[in-house]
C-alpha cells in the first residue's frame, strides 16, 4: 500500500530525516516512534506532500507520488490519504457538519448535496459524533475536537490513514479511551494506518510494527514485541519502557552460552546472549536488563548467579507496580516489583538479575544509531 525508498530531507544544514525506508502493508497500523526532533513527523508530511523530499522515493496504492529523481511530486489534494494533525486543525467558523463535509466540496468532480450529506452522516457515526452535526466547533470538547478531525479524514474514504500524534493533546484517562476506540475503528475498516507517536505506551498498544527513529535514521523496525523484548541499540532499549544498561567487556564465553561481563562494579552472567555470537573477550558491549525481570527481597536470594546485595535509594508508588532505584554491585539499578512488598527509602535488601533476561549490545549510549 504505501512504499517509502531511501528518503532524504533536509532543512539548510539541518537532515531531518536520512535514507528511511518503509513499507505499510493494507489493513495495518504502522507506527513511527521517536523523540522530539527525530525526523518522524517530517516523514509523514513527506507520505503526505506537504513537504518536498530532497530524494529517494514514495509510492502509494502502487503509484509514484514523489520522485525527485523523475521530477514526480503528486500534490496532496491528489494523493489518497486523510490526515489528523496533532492541532485536530478544526476551523473554529464552522459546525461540526461543515467542517467534515470540507473536503467533500472541494472534490472534483463535486459531489451532489445529497451524497455529501449521506457521507458525512456516515463518518460521523464511525466515529459516534452523528448526534452532534449541528454543534459549533467552539463549542466542542478535546475529545470531540479529535473526532471531528478522525470523521474529516475518513469521509473521503482513503487508502492511507496518515495520524500525526492525534491523542497528545488530551488528558490521559481520555487519551486511553480515545486510543482503545481508535484502534477498533482502524481495525474495522481495514485500511493501512501510519501513526506518528513519542508514547512509547501508544505505539506498543496500537501497532502491527513499529520504526524506531533517531536523529533523522530507523535506528529498528519490527513487531512491538521484537522492539520491547529484542532491542538492538542501546537508544531503542532506552527510549522503548525503561531499561537498565550496564557496560562493560566480555570476560568469558562459555561452552554452555553463558556470557560472562565484566561491569565497572561486578561480574554479570548472561544466559541471553543475543548477537554476543560475534563478540570476542574483550570486546566493549552494553547489557540491557528491564526492570520487571530483576528480583528484590528482603531475604537472601542464594548463591545464584547475578545476586547482589542493595540500598534502595528511592521508592515509587505507581498503583500496579512499585518502582524502586536501588544501588547493587552493579550500579544503579530500576527495579518494578509488586506494590504489596512495601519497600522504604535506604532499606537494604537482596536483588537477582536472571541471566535469562540479560541481552548484550555491542554499541553504547550515546552512540551513533548509523
Amino acid at each position: 500500500m504505501l512504499v517509502v525508498r531511501e528518503l532524504y530531507k533536509t532543512y539548510g544544514a539541518v537532515a531531518a530525516v536520512r535514507g528511511v525506508s518503509l513499507s505499510v502493508e493494507q489493513g495495518q497500523t504502522f507506527t513511527l516512534l521517536g523523540p522530539s526532533g527525530c525526523g518522524k513527523t517530517t516523514t509523514l508530511r513527506c507520505i503526505a506532500g506537504l513537504e518536498r523530499p530532497d530524494s529517494g522515493e514514495i509510492e502509494l496504492d502502487r503509484r509514484v507520488v514523489d520522485s525527485p529523481a523523475c521530477g514526480v511530486h503528486v500534490a496532496p489534494y491528489d494523493r489518497p490519504i486523510g490526515m489528523v494533525f496533532q492541532s485536530y486543525a478544526i476551523w473554529p467558523h464552522m459546525s461540526v457538519f461543515e467542517n467534515v463535509a470540507y473536503p467533500l466540496r472541494t472534490e472534483r468532480p463535486r459531489l451532489g448535496k445529497r451524497r455529501i450529506e449521506e457521507r458525512v452522516m456516515e463518518a460521523l457515526r464511525l466515529v459516534k459524533m452523528e448526534a452532534l452535526a449541528k454543534r459549533p466547533a467552539p463549542q466542542l470538547s478535546g475529545g470531540q475536537q479529535q473526532r471531528v478531525a478522525l470523521a474529516r479524514a475518513l469521509v473521503s474514504n482513503p487508502k492511507l490513514l496518515l495520524l500525526d500524534e492525534p491523542l497528545s493533546n488530551l488528558d490521559a484517562k481520555l487519551r486511553e479511551q480515545m486510543r482503545h476506540e481508535l484502534s477498533a475503528l482502524v481495525a474495522t475498516l481495514g485500511m493501512a494506518t501510519l501513526y506518528v507517536t513519542h508514547d512509547q505506551s501508544e505505539a506498543l498498544a496500537m501497532s502491527q510494527r513499529i520504526a524506531v527513529m533517531d536523529r533523522g535514521v530507523v535506528v529498528q523496525e519490527g513487531t512491538p514485541e521484537e522492539v520491547y523484548s529484542r532491542p538492538r541499540h542501546p537508544f531503542v532499549a532506552d527510549f522503548v519502557g525503561t531499561a537498565n544498561l550496564f557496560e562493560g567487556t566480555i570476560a568469558v564465553l562459555a561452552a554452555d552460552g553463558m556470557v560472562v561481563v565484566e561491569t565497572r562494579g561486578a561480574k554479570l552472567a548472561c544466559g541471553w546472549p543475543g548477537r554476543a555470537e560475534s563478540v570476542t573477550p574483550g570486546a566493549r558491549v552494553t547489557v540491557v536488563v528491564r526492570p520487571e525481570d530483576v528480583e528484590i527481597s528482603r531475604e537472601a536470594l542464594g548463591a545464584d548467579a547475578n545476586v547482589s546485595p542493595a540500598t534502595v535509594e528511592d521508592v515509587t508508588y505507581l498503583g500496579n507496580a512499585l518502582e524502586c532505584r536501588a544501588t547493587a554491585a552493579w550500579g544503579p539499578l530500576c527495579v518494578q516489583t509488586h506494590p504489596a512488598q512495601r519497600l522504604r527509602r535506604d532499606e537494604r535488601v537482596f536483588v537477582r538479575i536472571p541471566p535469562e533476561a540479560c541481552r548484550i549490545l555491542q554499541s553504547f549510549p550515546g552512540s551513533s544509531p548509523e
